[in-house]
C-alpha cells in the first residue's frame, strides 16, 4: 500500500471519521488557516487516483468515502514501521514502547493476558 503525505493522511483521517464527506465537509474539519477549496479538491482527486477514496456523484457534487479501511492502513503502516525501525521484530518494537510508557499494573496484566491468549 502506498504511503500518504501528511496532508493526504489528514484528509483521510477526516473521511475515515465521517465515512462520507464532501470537499466542504473536509475543509470544515481542517485546522485554521483553512486551505483553499481547489487545494483540497486536488488532493482528494489524488486520493481517488491512489485508490484511497471512492467518489460518488450526487447531483452535480462529488461525495467521497473511504476505499481503504482505517484498520488496513494502520496495519500496513505499523508493518512498515516495524520493518524500518525495529528490524522486522515485534519483540523489539514492543520493548521500545514498553520502556517509553508508564503502564499501570492493570495495563501490564491486560497486556500479559493478550500475549498469553495468542495461539502458538
Amino acid at each position: 500500500m502506498q504511503q500518504l503525505t501528511t496532508r493526504e493522511e489528514q484528509i483521510m483521517q477526516i473521511v475515515w471519521k465521517k465515512q462520507m464527506a464532501f470537499i466542504r465537509d473536509i475543509i470544515e474539519d481542517l485546522p485554521e488557516p483553512k486551505p483553499h477549496y481547489n487545494t483540497i479538491a486536488t488532493i482528494v482527486k489524488i486520493l481517488v487516483k491512489k485508490g484511497f477514496l471512492k467518489s460518488e456523484l450526487i447531483g452535480n457534487v462529488h461525495q467521497y468515502s473511504p476505499a481503504v479501511a482505517f484498520e488496513d492502513y494502520r496495519e500496513d503502516d505499523l508493518e512498515d514501521i516495524k520493518k524500518k525501525y525495529f528490524g522486522n521484530s515485534l519483540k523489539k518494537m514492543f520493548a521500545h514502547f514498553a520502556k517509553k510508557e508508564d503502564f499501570t499494573e492493570e495495563e501490564k496484566e491486560e497486556l500479559i493476558r493478550i500475549i498469553k491468549s495468542q495461539k502458538s
